[in-house]
């Protein structure tokens, strides 16, 4: 009989283990379809094995008061630092999946008093009965399907998934700060040149006032005069609003309160670094947001795996011991003691449908995670393309600007001399010093374009962190 008892257990461990080998959980592997056809649709700039994304920040931006500002966002952004406790909470929870393996245990200390009707099975002999107990339960399940092992690989495909997120939450923290100080430096050199621009209209204004003393020109002329430097005042004070709604938005970027932001010029700003792409299969390492996407394409695919093997039978072994009495001094007698131990084998049979759902909605969500995936992928390589043909038009559209800004210079200094010996018409003066200061405001916004996309171009190839 007892041999017979051990061939039993053995029967009841080693059949799920053998078909364990036709059931086990699959293995990930990355869905060449989602990677395939990738390219930028460009042949203008280089294309490498060593990108600019692989370039640290500090490298990239020459500026040392913009590479202090990125420091100091890095430190103290928000979003950086919720960012950061979303990794705890996946840390936290990744640590659990990596001891599912080992057994639970559960301490209990317990008193139970019950009185008793004396018609009951023991009424006759007790009226009351005190029971004392101490006892340990320990429960362990055989990962027999993979299935606790699917599951330490999702908690830790979440993980990681949360520490990709937050690099992404940098990258675009790095781009964000980036590009509200350029925007600064435009709009600082924007102000330079409206200010000069009133007072080189304030003068004008004295000058037009005495040709009409002259009878050169009229007076419409010099209330034109005058009306172009109310449009310039005006345009000046525009220009100060938007300093000073920028000088907000970038503070609340660096984790601080609003206030003034210490900068440099925009002609200083130089950027050094080769502007190379790389081959667009790199994204899939380079990027953080598409390494997250791919990271809950893992965890999907586990919990996939986990819910797989929900159909097949569970192997857990229950066992409880302890000290039992129903006299308090005798509690911790060897006389005492008792123990129970259960083992065996658990196959869903009818659930309500419930374990069916839970795997066709897990593979419903694999899939979902898989089109994310996909989707992550193409907005890469859509904003690369975007970055470098942006960056590619600026950066012709910055030699034609100043061709046109000397134009109209040239334009203005000709029209006023002509004015004043009489030949030319005060309406072609106004014109030209009208267009020489919306030319110059465009040359900058231009030069303000080109380094975006520099920073655009950094930030789509995944640089930054």
């Amino acid at each position: 009989m007892k041999r017979f008892t051990i061939y039993r257990a053995l029967m009841l461990i080693g059949v799920p283990l053998l078909l364990a080998s036709c059931f086990a959980a699959k293995e990930y592997e990355r869905p060449e379809a989602v990677v395939e056809d990738l390219n930028y649709r460009t042949d203008n700039l280089p294309i490498d094995s060593t990108n600019v994304a692989l370039i640290s920040w500090d490298e990239l931006f020459s500026d040392p008061m913009l590479k202090n500002l990125i420091a100091e966002g890095l430190e103290e952004n928000i979003d950086i630092r919720v960012a950061l406790e979303n990794i705890n909470a996946a840390e936290a929870y990744f640590k659990q999946g990596k001891l599912a393996y080992f057994p639970t245990l559960n301490g209990t200390a317990q008193y139970t008093r019950q009185e008793l009707s004396s018609n009951s099975q023991f009424g006759g002999q007790f009226s009351t009965l005190d029971v004392y107990q101490v006892s340990a339960g320990l429960s362990w399940e055989a990962d027999i399907w993979g299935k606790i092992r699917s599951n330490k690989r999702a908690f830790a495909a979440s993980y990681l998934q949360s520490v990709e997120a937050h690099r992404a939450v940098k990258t675009q923290l790095i781009a964000s700060i980036a590009s509200a100080y350029f925007q600064l430096l435009a709009l600082d050199e924007q102000l330079r040149v409206t200010q000069a621009t009133i007072e080189t209209r304030s003068s004008s204004l004295e000058t037009t006032k005495a040709l009409k003393e002259a009878g050169n020109v009229t007076e419409v002329g010099v209330k034109q005069t005058e009306a172009q430097l109310y449009t310039a005042q005006a345009l000046n004070l525009d220009i100060l609003k938007e300093i000073r709604l920028q000088e907000n938005s970038l503070s609340i970027l660096l984790g601080r309160e609003p206030g003034p932001i210490n900068r440099s010029e925009l002609a200083a700003q130089t950027i050094n670094t080769p502007l190379k792409t790389g081959v667009p299969a790199e994204l899939l390492s380079n990027r953080p947001d598409v390494r997250a996407a791919e990271f809950g394409l893992i965890n999907a695919f586990e919990l996939t795996n986990v819910a797989r093997s929900n159909f097949y039978p569970s192997l857990t072994l229950n066992a409880t011991g302890g000290f039992q009495s129903l006299d308090f001094s005798k509690l911790f007698d060897t006389t005492s003691l008792f123990a129970t131990i259960v083992g065996g084998l658990t196959q869903p049979i009818f659930n309500g449908r419930q374990i069916r759902t839970q795997y066709e909605v897990a593979q419903a969500q694999q899939e979902q995670a898989k089109l994310q995936f996909r989707q992550a992928l193409l907005n890469a390589t859509r904003e690369v393309s975007d970055a470098l043909y942006s960056y590619e038009i600026a950066t012709e559209k910055l030699e034609v600007k100043q061709n046109e800004f000397d134009a109209y210079e040239l334009a203005t200094g000709y029209s006023e001399e002509l004015l004043d010996n009489g030949l030319a018409n005060y309406l072609e003066v106004l014109t030209a010093r009208e267009n020489a200061l919306n030319s110059s405001l465009d040359l900058i916004n231009t030069r303000y374009s080109q380094l975006q996309a520099i920073v655009d171009l950094y930030t789509a190839l995944g640089g930054g962190w």
